[in-house]
């Protein structure tokens, strides 16, 4: 039987919401060992003018506590 554990995790780019996700694997893979998925809860962005300059995402990391 597996132990699992979820963290929620915000992160954010100048590229996409593609990008904030990776990089809040990648942050959180430091710290975190044995992650399994990661679940995007949602999504958001900062306007400025007509231009998106932000993207955010709030994710859940689940990983295995062994």
């Amino acid at each position: 039987m597996a132990v699992m554990k979820v963290i929620e995790v915000l992160a954010n780019s100048e590229k996409g919401w593609e990008d904030a996700a990776k990089k809040a694997v990648k942050h959180a893979s430091k710290s975190v060992k044995h992650i399994k998925s990661a679940f995007v809860q949602s999504q958001s962005c900062v306007v400025n003018g007509d231009d998106i300059t932000e993207y955010r995402v709030n994710l859940k990391i689940t990983f295995e506590v062994r």
